[in-house]
């Protein structure tokens, strides 16, 4: 893995990685990304998509990823800004609970109005 990309997205696993942790086929894993089911960042120039961690439960998307996708695509929000604005801590409190924090335990309304709310 590029270690820009460690640096910027520590927790983003390669997609031959997922695929093959998943035992799919890499272009399933890029279909998904492309139909909005999956989250994925890349450096500029970087040709290799990487899924952050956090989105699986399972082995499987967890569920509301999709809805954060969509979400953000109707904002014109692309996906790095997205990665960046699930996982920055919220407000001042030192516990540095994040969206992704809110996602993990269900709520993914929440989520999705803090991801309306900052577009």
């Amino acid at each position: 893995m590029n270690t820009a990309t460690d640096a910027r997205f520590p927790d983003a696993l390669p997609a031959t990685w997922l695929a093959a942790r998943m035992a799919v086929d890499p272009a399933y894993i890029d279909a998904m990304r492309r139909g909005g089911e999956l989250i994925a960042v890349r450096e500029p120039g970087s040709n290799e998509w990487c899924y952050p961690a956090w989105q699986f439960d399972h082995g499987k998307p967890r569920v509301g990823v999709a809805r954060l996708v969509e979400t953000a695509r109707v904002l014109g929000m692309d996906e790095a800004k997205l990665y960046d604005l699930l996982t920055m801590p919220l407000g001042l409190r030192e516990t540095r609970r994040t969206l992704v924090d809110l996602l993990r335990e269900g709520r993914v309304d929440e989520v999705v109005a803090a991801i309306r709310a900052s577009g």
